[in-house]
């Protein structure tokens, strides 16, 4: 077991799963990356009120969907990561057009349950490979809609345990961008759109699945889109002019398929990665004047720091 096991003791007890030093890179989609300190799949909400509640308020906390738009950096993830499961992982129908959504449940469970109650608007979580947490913590976004047209409120959990509603004002939205509290976990949220016929959803959602099958890497190790777009600007078209499509560095490699996406060939390591991606900014800087900002969050310690306390920032 590695050091960082040993930084806290005393735990709260818990009804669901707590494992400590936790291999993340399978639960990531790049497959690279250290281990959590503690990984907690609490049992229920009141599972995770209680443990929020007694867990030392030192300890850091941070909240891991579908692992799809991120980093773990090698030397692991110090305090608790928690992961919702299936009892967080339900959507119901509120009304005519409002879907109850489980912070666990993934963007094809939420688009398919709207599709079969006739609801339309929420077609494009269906190409966000991610869960209602990420979705809307990150204002995520694809195809022309983004979370902050859809979603009404959102129960949270504080890092105190309380549990609170936020409406979509509280979160200040902006691009790829939410002002969620920090160490707050997303349980629930609610998304309103707009009566529909369900084959119109499906093929919608067709329309959706087909241009992303045919224009991304999906069926590589990847992190999705790795850069936000700049203001009057595509990030793939600046990766590209500054001449990065298929730059490898280590393991990790520029995709030819679409240049915003990076991918693990070649067992690479999360610092292969996120070394490659600064490669990339530093070329598209030097060609175009553009500094790309980093759409993936990047979380966790170094290797070479080990010791250290505290994540660092993404």
């Amino acid at each position: 077991m590695s050091p960082l096991a040993n930084l806290f003791e005393g735990l709260p007890d818990v009804r669901g799963k707590l494992t400590a030093d936790a291999p993340l890179a399978p639960l990531v989609w790049f497959k690279s990356g250290g281990a959590a300190q503690w990984l907690f799949e609490p049992k229920d909400l009141a599972d995770l009120q209680a443990f929020l509640r007694d867990l030392d308020p030192a300890v850091p906390v941070m909240a891991l969907g579908l692992g799809s738009n991120m980093i773990v950096r090698d030397g692991g993830v110090p305090g608790v990561v928690i992961r919702l499961g299936k009892p967080f992982a339900k959507v119901t129908k509120v009304d005519d057009v409002t879907l109850d959504c489980g912070g666990g449940a993934s963007g094809i469970l939420v688009s398919s349950t709207a599709r079969d109650n006739g609801i339309a608007g929420v077609e494009f979580l269906r190409s966000i490979p991610g869960t209602v947490g990420g979705f809307v913590r990150m204002n995520g976004g694809a195809y022309g809609g983004e979370v902050k047209d859809v979603l009404v409120d959102c129960d949270v959990v504080l890092r105190s345990g309380e549990r609170v509603t936020l409406i979509n004002a509280d979160l200040g939205y902006t691009y790829r961008h939410s002002e969620l509290p920090e160490g707050a976990v997303v349980v629930s949220a609610r998304f309103k759109g707009r009566p529909g016929e369900p084959e119109a959803i499906q093929a919608e959602m067709d329309r959706i699945s087909a241009s992303r099958e045919a224009s991304q890497p999906l069926r590589s190790k990847t992190g999705g889109s790795t850069f936000k777009n700049p203001e009057g600007h595509k990030a793939w078209a600046l990766v590209d002019e500054a001449g990065c499509r298929g730059l490898t560095l280590g393991g990790a490699q520029v995709s030819e398929k679409h240049t915003n996406f990076l991918l693990n060939v070649a067992d690479a390591t999360s610092s292969d990665i996120e070394a490659l991606g600064e490669e990339v900014r530093r070329r598209v800087k030097e060609k175009s004047g553009v500094t790309l900002e980093w759409e993936i969050q990047r979380v966790g310690m170094s290797a070479e720091a080990p010791n250290q306390n505290q994540a660092d920032k993404p």
